[in-house]
This record gives C-alpha cells, structure tokens and sequence, in this order.
C-alpha cells in the first residue's frame, strides 16, 4: 500500500504542476489577446492633439474665451480694429526671427551680420511687444473690473494654470 500511495502521491504533484503550468499559458495568452483587441478598437491610444494656434488672433480668442462675454466681445472687436498693426508687427518679428536663422546657417559664417540681424530681430520684438501691451492697457480701459480681474489671473498655455503665488520674502 505505501508504493501505490507513493505512485498516487506523484501522480498528483505532477498533475497539479500541469494544471498550474496550463492555467498560467492561458492567462498569458488572454492578456495578450485582450492586449490586441485593446489596441485594435483604438481604446488606450493617445490621442492627437491639435496644434495650438500662436498667432495674435489665437491668443486673442484664448483670452477671450476666459473674459465675460461683453469684456470678450469687446476684445474681440478691439482685435478686429487692430488687427492688421497687430499682425503686420508679429509677421515683422517672425520674419527679423528667420534671418537670424538663415545667417546661423549661412556659410561661411559672418558673426557681424549675426549680430545685426538679432538687433533687428530685437528691435522688431519689442516694437511687436509695445504695440500689442498698448491695446491691451486700451482694452483694459474700457473693461469691467471683472474682465480685468480675469485678465490678470490669465496664463499663457505654456505656463502654469494656478495662479501665481506671492513671493516668499523671509518674513521682512
């Protein structure tokens, strides 16, 4: 009787290895299955995001959307009777930005007309700066408090999105 409980004893190891053994390869092969199907229906995959649009009127919209709607209706209008000087300026930078590219790549290499065409660029940027913080003191001339509340709690998208905090000063 010991010898055949000894055969039925590893009959039944090697059984419940096989049995734990084929439990596993399923599991595996329903998580890759289930990996598939995922994949196929399109469930999990990032989706595209669009491009964001970084031209004045995009950031006018931007800002618009966050102001109540009179404040963004004015904007709005504000923007569409600027928008030529706004967008003329940017195109100006966007352009003085290109030829500071194409003399970086420019061969052989001239460091002076480098350096003339950052002043340029410069000089275009902050011409492009004064014009478009002069429409918005304008707009936020002719704003609600509100609107100017939001205005200034607005944050550009590639910043954060809480609202900054005051400066830790070591208890002066």
């Amino acid at each position: 009787m010991t010898i055949a409980g000894a055969t039925l004893s590893g009959a039944d190891r090697s059984s419940r290895w096989l049995l734990f053994a084929s439990l596993a390869l399923n599991l595996f092969f329903i998580g890759i299955g289930g990996a598939l199907l995922v994949r196929g229906t399109g469930i999990g995959t990032p989706t595209e995001v669009a491009p964001i649009d970084r031209s004045v009127g995009g950031r006018v919209a931007r800002i618009a959307a966050t102001l109540p709607r009179e404040d963004g209706d004015k904007l709005r209008a504000a923007y569409q009777a600027n928008r030529l000087e706004l967008d003329d300026t940017n195109n100006t930078y966007r352009r003085a930005q290109d030829r500071v590219r194409q003399t970086l790549r420019a061969q052989p290499f001239d460091v002076s007309a480098l350096r003339t065409a950052m002043t340029a660029m410069q000089t275009a940027r902050q011409d492009y700066d004064r014009r478009l913080q002069d429409f918005f003191a304008r707009l936020a001339a002719d704003i609600s408090p509100t609107g100017r509340q939001k205005l200034a709690d607005w944050r550009n998208s590639r910043r954060e999105t809480t609202p900054a905090q005051p400066a830790n000063d070591g208890g002066r």
